[in-house]
């Protein structure tokens, strides 16, 4: 036999004890992160500096345990000042971690249940409910889709079911998006200083919720709700004052429509 098995029994080796010191390409080796990182981490504030010995840099547990968080925080969508930030406050104890994770998924959590889809040419004319002639070039070059191949990314399937029902009633494709880039232009004014609102209510004390996650769901449907409602009313207002000046009256009516296209 070329190969002999040996008589002695294996016997498993004890597992090395964990690590308490490390220089920083032992640091870097352990993190799975270049030693350059770890001083861009430091220099940024985001890592406890180490302990000087000599002319030796040594970090302990808590640094690849800072580490490791680090990384778990930048994957989901955190710069590094705001890591910095936060570890800060949570080493201060005025931020528990486990709550903030819950708060942040709350944050995260869609409020628009639109989120973008690639469908075929038969499934977008599906999505759309029309087959006009011209209906893909129209809105391929508005940027309502995008065709990536044999498929079309559809960014908001929502709006683009809004716009082609205003187009079933007689509101053109650019009538439509110019009617959409008004409301974000404005919505997207109203929520940031929403949010900046409620942030300064949160630094202040005037806002001091019982639990976050509740707090953050109740947030998001009463949200939605007020905005239909004040929407709702300013347009109510809007179209009276537009009957009350008299202006309704110049909109051609169907007949004067009927002899403009013959």
């Amino acid at each position: 036999m070329l190969l002999e098995m040996s008589a002695t029994p294996y016997m498993s080796t004890p597992a090395d004890p964990p690590r308490t010191e490390y220089t920083i390409d032992e640091l870097a080796a352990a993190a799975k992160v270049p030693s350059r990182t770890i001083r861009f981490y430091q220099s940024r504030g985001a890592l406890m500096p180490p302990e000087i010995r000599g002319r030796v840099a040594y970090y302990g547990a808590a640094h690849l345990d800072r580490l490791k968080l680090i990384a778990q925080l930048q994957d989901r969508g955190l710069r590094i000042d705001a890591i910095r930030d936060l570890l800060t406050s949570i080493d201060r104890g005025e931020v528990d971690l486990a709550e903030w994770l819950g708060v942040e998924q709350q944050v995260n959590a869609p409020w628009a249940n639109d989120q973008p889809r690639t469908v075929t040419e038969e499934g977008l004319y599906e999505l759309v409910g029309s087959r006009r002639p011209g209906l893909l070039a129209d809105l391929l070059r508005h940027h309502m889709i995008e065709r990536h191949g044999d498929v079309y990314l559809v960014q908001s399937p929502a709006l683009l079911g809004i716009a082609m029902r205003l187009e079933a009633v007689g509101v053109d494709l650019v009538t439509a998006l110019r009617a959409e880039g008004l409301v974000r232009k404005h919505i997207g004014r109203a929520a940031g200083d929403l949010v900046e609102m409620f942030v300064q209510g949160f630094g202040d004390g005037a806002i001091s919720p019982r639990e976050f996650g509740p707090s953050f769901e109740s947030l998001r449907s009463l949200g939605m709700d007020a905005v239909r409602i004040i929407f709702g009313r300013a347009m109510e207002q809007e179209l009276r004052k537009l009957y009350e000046s008299g202006a309704l009256a110049k909109i051609p009516g169907r007949a004067h429509r009927a002899r403009k296209h013959r």
